[in-house]
């Protein structure tokens, strides 16, 4: 039978011989002998046993754990596993520090930052639950339309990109926001004036957004084109865009309808799914019509 000194299962394996020696005082691997001197030698399975505990401990494993390895109590494949999950587990804690870390790099909050990036998936959507109770509570609105904007939620990953963390803390902010809430609970009470007018909201939402990008395309068109917001062909575009809209809210154009148009033209509220949309991480993300409604605003005036 084959036996090894401690020298040659350190040259075998790469270990020290004080850490073979450890290993063998822990009973890691048995003696498999003694020489005339009286010095330890191991055999075959001493040094295959060595191997495997280095391997795992390569690995993180720690030495109980690979204990429990060579006593079969549990098997490598299970280690493996519990081990792999743990990593997983440090990976997104650490993904998340790291994204934590860049935004406060770029606005240089730190507590407000680490609190959003914490909270758990119920706590996020609390946020935006307490939102919704204020804008939309106690008024009679359209069942579909309240339905799908309590249905969205917040999905932001265990270990956010820096854009999905500066997009949560943004969205966060912005709904926590005073007068954005103001903002949207007039909208919410219009809405509710408008359904008990007699005025059919169900169908609204879709109507509205196809004048909107229906402005918006105008506009773009308008940019391409270096149309000054001030001059006359500007006027001919901002007509073009009232006449959609006086269609879809049923008012005609003159200052009834600028009243009606500024009460639902908060452009946070297209920011808010602009940053939904990050969070999310939606194929189709809300495109930025910032110039666009800069022009909008400039030719209305």
């Amino acid at each position: 039978m084959t036996h090894y000194s401690i020298g040659e299962l350190a040259r075998m394996t790469g270990l020290s011989t004080r850490t073979i020696r450890f290993y063998s005082d822990s009973g890691v691997i048995p003696v498999a002998g003694r020489t005339v001197g009286g010095f330890r030698t191991y055999d075959v399975d001493g040094l295959a046993r060595l191997k495997l505990v280095r391997t795992l401990r390569d690995l993180g494993v720690d030495l109980p754990t690979a204990q429990r390895v060579l006593a079969r109590e549990v098997s490598v494949a299970d280690v493996a596993r519990t081990h792999a999950e743990a990593i997983d587990a440090q990976i997104r804690t650490l993904r998340l520090r790291r994204a934590v870390l860049r935004v406060v790099a770029r606005n240089g909050e730190v507590e407000i930052v680490h609190e959003l990036a914490r909270l758990s998936e119920e706590e996020r959507q609390a946020i935006l639950d307490d939102f919704f109770d204020e804008v939309f509570g106690g008024l009679e609105l359209d069942p579909g339309f309240e339905q799908m904007m309590r249905s969205v939620r917040v999905e932001l990953p265990d270990d956010p990109t820096t854009e999905q963390l500066e997009a949560w803390v943004e969205l966060a902010n912005m709904v926590r926001d005073p007068d954005f809430r103001a903002s949207i609970r007039n909208m919410s009470e219009r809405h509710q004036e408008m359904r008990a007018e007699g005025v059919d909201m169900s169908g609204r939402s879709d109507e509205s957004m196809e004048a909107f990008q229906y402005a918006i395309a105008q506009a773009r068109e308008a940019l391409d084109a270096g149309i000054d917001p001030n001059s006359p062909e500007a006027a001919t575009v901002v007509a073009r865009i009232n006449e959609k809209w006086s269609a879809v809210l049923d008012v005609p154009v003159g200052p009834e309808l600028s009243r009606r148009l500024e009460e639902f033209s908060d452009p946070r509220a297209e920011r808010y799914w602009s940053l939904l949309a990050t969070i999310n991480g939606w194929d189709n993300p809300v495109p930025d019509t910032t110039a666009e409604r800069r022009w909008l605003t400039e030719a209305g005036n």
